[in-house]
């Protein structure tokens, strides 16, 4: 028989322990968006002879938007599928992650994460992905996903030449027939293009094709561009990126004349003969020349240069009794200036 105060104690133990218990779940801690990183977005990756390097920026905000000053690490993810066994509805196997070290973040967002390895086997795919931490508990969501083929890359393309044109240029080197292991290339190859202005930042012009010339039609005159060409091995229909050739420059030229001045008048004065025509309307016109020839001539030669601000020509060394004639041109503002065909001849019996 329990006693009022026993009964009493059991019922407060009862609710302790029903209170201390709750429901007997518990979910793991989530960090706050004001520690978690904002997922890096350009992960990206480049082959040598001796492997790959995976290079990206570091994160500079959370994902809440402050910022970040440092990474304690990098979470790495790599997965290996041999092409035999690659199916692409099927979901990645990425292993467990390899530790790369963090650091202070650049304000200015200059800082790189890189991951060099040179433990690749020939003919798999290969798939990284990368996250960034704070603290063991606070990981960015995952970055953008890079994959490629390994095989031994084929050497950068040798002989190039470079031709230019009125904003244009054509861009030729000689096909590649070697890996960068001196074996002989067995697999299609293409060629990408890159282009700069400042021989530092390279990009891709056009897509990667088999042909050894490209052409650039999309150049401004005077301006000094840039070029290599990477070698792209198709390995099963899988591109390998192999190696670059020496950059080269070259600066488009024009090479298109004026249209020849129109409304070529000539007058008789006292001091000799007047030549006159209509100002041109092209912009680049730095001037004119103004030709002559006597009735008993065949080739007009050339008796003045007049700056492209004037549309007048005195001619004072005329011949009395001799009838001539004039012609004028327009050359433009090109370091060899393009001369624009001669106008229509006028003349006058002096």
């Amino acid at each position: 028989m329990f006693t009022k105060a026993q009964v009493a104690g059991a019922i407060l133990l009862t609710g302790a322990v029903f209170l201390a218990g709750g429901c007997g779940y518990k979910t793991d801690p989530v960090p706050p968006d004001s520690i978690v990183p904002q997922a890096i977005e350009d992960l990206r990756y480049s082959v040598s002879e001796k492997g790959v390097t995976l290079t990206w920026t570091f994160p500079r905000e959370t994902i809440k938007g402050t910022d970040l000053t440092d990474i304690a690490t990098f979470d790495l993810y790599r997965a290996v599928v041999p092409l035999q066994d690659y199916c692409s509805t099927c979901p990645i196997p990425f292993s467990e992650p390899i530790q790369v070290a963090g650091g202070i973040v650049d304000p200015e967002g200059n800082r790189q994460g890189i991951y060099e390895t040179a433990l690749l086997r020939s003919g798999h795919k290969y798939f990284f992905k990368v996250n960034a931490r704070t603290s063991w508990w606070a990981a960015s969501p995952d970055s953008n996903i890079i994959s490629f083929v390994w095989h031994i890359p084929a050497k950068g393309p040798q002989g190039m030449i470079a031709k230019a044109a009125d904003s244009s240029a054509t861009i030729s080197w000689q096909p590649v027939t070697k890996l960068m292991d001196g074996q002989d290339v067995a697999y299609p190859m293409l060629y990408q293009v890159l282009r700069s202005k400042d021989n530092t930042s390279f990009k891709t012009v056009g897509a990667a094709k088999a042909a050894t010339e490209f052409k650039d039609n999309a150049l401004k005159n005077g301006v000094t561009y840039y070029y290599k060409v990477q070698s792209i091995l198709m390995v099963d229909g899988n591109p390998v990126n192999g190696g670059f050739s020496e950059p080269i420059s070259i600066i488009a030229v024009d090479q298109t004349a004026p249209a020849p001045p129109s409304g070529v008048t000539v007058v008789q004065t006292a001091a000799g003969i007047k030549i006159f025509w209509n100002k041109s309307r092209e912009a680049d016109v730095q001037g004119y020349r103004v030709y002559r020839r006597s009735a008993a001539e065949k080739t007009p030669k050339q008796i003045g240069d007049v700056s492209g601000i004037y549309t007048i020509f005195e001619d004072s060394s005329v011949v009395a009794g001799v009838s001539y004639y004039y012609s004028v041109t327009a050359y433009d503002q090109a370091e060899v200036p393009n001369e624009s065909e001669q106008s229509q001849e006028a003349g006058v019996r002096h």
